[in-house]
């Protein structure tokens, strides 16, 4: 009897170890084995190669996680400017990262020391490369206010280092952006191991990296410099993943470098200022919300802070920062961030303090007929340009772009190092029914087809007379000769009818000079891309690649 027991136990005991065995090995086919083809993946013989841990986006410095949703855009509790251009519509928002603060004065400082040491200005190849990105600090001047302690210490002085950075137009905002996207991943494949140590520190200027020309043309990142970029401990181990030459870099698949750092489109700035995940209930928001914080004023009810505002803004005729004491908001220009509670976020300053710079292109509708995910006016779609040998063509210092902007200032819009950029053209829009061309700044509300002077039977529509196009702005030009002279060519029509065109863009929230009305987040305004204010700042976001949340959705009760 025992025998039988004993035999029964052992059988037992083995038919379990073989379903352990089988599932472990399914397990390990899953992530070892194609689904497609059977074949085996990552195999030492060769064949297809494929990261199986990659786990999901690493967030990126500065950067707070926000889910994505649903929301009513442009939900304003009144419209006292007459503007009608915050009609409320549906909108869907894709998950995405935003800066937790605005980018401050520090912040900056490092972008513009970095483009001192590799881009010296005493040479003039690259001296309009420091000075097109310098802030304009000249906009703290007034012509009755005396306000030169701004002028020459808000952006350099330690005293100020914590505050945002404003002076910046929306083209130097961007450039930022660019920037430090590619500071972050050089770091990311140091850190890893995949390039040299410390070579960040000592790349000449046609030695910079680009994480695009690194993902496209590897082989030319760091001026063609092989021994940084596989001078890494790790880079060796790369060679096993292939045969051939193909793998020898991070790529795109690999998971590894984050996506680029941008303006956030308005869509975004104004989910994320609304911060509604702190009224929900369930699958519903409880009601309305005025500003980033719950309720209908600015002073806090709660016990400990009660009284106090809760943001920077001007409460008044030349009250700035209220009466010296326990009522003072505690700044009359700007505020050091983190200077009041953030939003249901996590994010700091999304109302007061300065307003904020966006991505899109300023049209007084949201068109959301046609698009209601992911809304977004500005696309101009480019691609790589490939020469003649069929390689990618990288900026050197004799064919960087510089843009002489309207307001006579010169920006360089690459750097060397990094891939020329030229407009789609027919190889990419031919047939296609999603976009026709480059430049869709304008498509529905500002091309010649939106015009009331568009007649769809007259034929050819590029013989439409300019002057009667939708938006009639000024046009303003600046040209240099020879010696670099400018000739600035104002526009003194007096035919214009709008300052709305494609160059003009949109700016939310309130700042230190607005009253409490530009608090809201549905509140919109625009500007001149080109030009800075003394009260407009940036903070910049990051698209989320994957999932929709971080976490796994769990059981509600």
């Amino acid at each position: 009897m025992n025998i039988k027991k004993n035999l029964a136990f052992k059988l037992l005991i083995v038919l379990f170890t073989a379903t352990l065995l089988v599932s472990c090995n399914k397990s390990r086919d899953y992530k070892s084995s194609s689904r497609a083809t059977g074949w085996k993946m990552n195999a030492k013989e060769g064949g297809f190669q494929h990261n199986p841990d990659a786990k999901e986006q690493e967030t990126g410095p500065g950067l707070v996680f926000i889910e994505g949703g649903t929301y009513t855009k442009g939900k304003v509790q009144d419209d006292p400017m007459h503007d009608w251009n915050n009609s409320p519509n549906q909108q869907h928002v894709q998950s995405f990262y935003m800066d937790e603060t605005e980018v401050t004065n520090l912040m900056y400082h490092e972008y513009l020391d970095w483009l001192k040491t590799v881009f010296p200005p005493e040479d003039e190849n690259y001296r309009k490369i420091y000075e097109g990105a310098v802030p304009d600090t000249l906009v703290w001047r007034n012509r009755l206010g005396y306000n030169e302690v701004m002028t020459n210490n808000y952006l350099r002085h330690p005293a100020y280092a914590d505050y945002p950075v404003v002076g910046v137009s929306w083209i130097q905002a961007v450039e930022f952006g660019n920037w430090r996207t590619d500071r972050v991943n050089e770091l990311i494949l140091e850190t890893e191991g995949f390039t040299s140590r410390n070579a960040r520190y000592d790349v000449k200027a046609g030695e910079t990296f680009s994480t695009q020309t690194y993902l496209n043309s590897p082989t030319q990142t760091y001026g063609g410099n092989d021994s940084i970029t596989r001078g890494g401990n790790r880079s060796e181990s790369l060679q096993k993943r292939s045969k051939d030459s193909s793998n020898l870099y991070i790529q795109r698949k690999d998971g590894l470098l984050l996506p680029a750092y941008r303006l956030p489109t308005e869509s975004e700035w104004e989910y994320a200022a609304l911060a509604l995940v702190g009224l929900r209930n369930y699958n519903v928001y409880r009601g309305r919300k005025k500003y980033p914080w719950e309720g209908q004023y600015t002073r806090s009810g709660k016990r400990k802070s009660k009284g106090d505002q809760l943001a920077n803004f001007k409460q008044g005729d030349g009250d700035y920062g209220g009466i010296a004491g326990w009522s003072d908001d505690g700044a009359d220009i700007t505020a050091e961030v983190k200077s009041y509670e953030p939003n249901d976020f996590g994010l700091y300053d999304m109302a007061g303090n300065v307003a904020e710079w966006v991505a899109d292109v300023y049209r007084p509708i949201v068109d959301d007929e046609f698009n209601d995910f992911n809304y977004f006016r500005g696309n101009v779609y480019t691609k790589n340009y490939i020469g003649e040998d069929g390689k990618v063509k990288i900026v050197t210092a004799d064919s960087i772009v510089f843009d002489t902007l309207s307001n006579g200032k010169i920006i360089a819009r690459n750097l060397p190092g990094e891939i020329h950029q030229v407009p789609v053209d027919e190889n990419e829009t031919y047939l296609r029914t999603n976009f026709s061309k480059s430049d869709q700044r304008d498509y529905r509300d500002g091309d010649k087809k939106s015009t009331r002077y568009y007649q769809s039977f007259a034929g050819d529509d590029e013989n439409i007379d300019e002057n009667k196009r939708m938006y009639n702005s000024p046009n303003h030009s600046v040209s240099s000769d020879s010696s670099g002279t400018l000739d600035r060519q104002y526009d003194e029509s007096s035919a214009r009818t709008s300052l709305i065109n494609n160059e003009v863009r949109v700016y939310k929230g309130g700042s230190w000079r607005d009253r409490d009305y530009w608090l809201d987040p549905a509140q919109r305004r625009y500007f001149p891309q080109d030009m800075a204010t003394d009260y407009i700042g940036f903070r910049c976001a990051m698209s989320r690649v994957g999932s929709k949340s971080k976490e796994g959705k769990r059981p509600r009760h």
